[in-house]
């Protein structure tokens, strides 16, 4: 438990630290966040294959490719219906470059803001949890790093839009705190969930690797994918799966 607690932290912590950096760039470039966020999903790809979805297979024998197919869909479809409930993250972010955010935002939009950034960071918290239930400790720590690593530049590129609604540093920091501590509670979850069956566990791991794969295709591909930039997001794609595989390859 202790080192799911940790893992938790370190986790969560990863997203306040990219979002500290984040405050050492004043005026990042639409290809600048473009080209990190790419990178971060690309080390989510890798993370939901080689750490969720390929895992499920070692269980239930035949029924595997049914089970770890229909986890996956039943992530996507989980996360879409969410989704439809709440704006989009780069719309509320500021991110469309042909959209001026309004200065004076509402504390309704902060929150709604908020939200959308759960939706993204919950499922990954889960993922991160979940691993811990195959009793591979050492690969659970891949998987949650490799989280990690990517949760570095997701953080940065959710400081810049909040600041540039004209938000006060302080509160942008205090909302990248609570998107931290989101993913903390979902690595909670996705243990208890993990380690409560064998039988459930195999289900859990395709549907968190199905929540992640729809935040790459759905959000994070497009966003980087429609500013003129789309070569440099998919060679820092690239980089990110590469880094993860190597990262797997060494401690996996």
């Amino acid at each position: 438990m202790v080192t799911v607690l940790l893992t938790a932290l370190g986790v969560g912590g990863a997203t306040l630290i990219g979002s500290l950096i984040g405050f050492l760039f004043k005026n990042p470039s639409q290809k600048f966040n473009d080209i990190i966020l790419s990178f971060a999903a690309g080390v989510m790809l890798a993370a939901a294959i080689i750490g969720l979805i390929i895992p499920s297979f070692d269980y239930h024998g035949n029924w595997a490719i049914l089970i770890v197919c229909g986890g996956i869909i039943v992530g996507a479809i989980i996360l879409n219906l969410i989704d439809r409930l709440v704006p989009h993250m780069h719309r509320l972010a500021g991110f469309d470059g042909e959209k001026h955010p309004d200065k004076t935002a509402s504390l309704n939009k902060v929150l709604l803001f908020v939200i959308a950034i759960a939706i993204h960071n919950l499922p990954e918290g889960i993922a991160a949890g979940v691993s811990f239930g195959t009793g591979d400790t050492v690969h659970a720590l891949t998987v949650a790093g490799g989280i990690a690593l990517q949760n570095i530049p997701e953080g940065m590129v959710i400081i810049a839009p909040m600041i540039a609604t004209g938000m006060s540093k302080k509160r942008a920091f205090l909302i990248a705190l609570c998107t931290g501590l989101i993913e903390v509670v979902g690595t909670f979850i996705g243990y208890f969930f993990g380690s409560v069956s064998g039988v459930i566990l195999p289900v859990v791991l395709s549907i968190a690797g199905g929540t992640m794969l729809y935040v790459i295709s759905d959000e994070m591909i497009p966003e980087t994918h429609s500013h003129g930039n789309q070569k440099w997001a998919t060679f820092a794609l690239l980089i990110g799966f590469c880094v993860m595989l190597v990262f797997d390859f060494f401690l996996g």
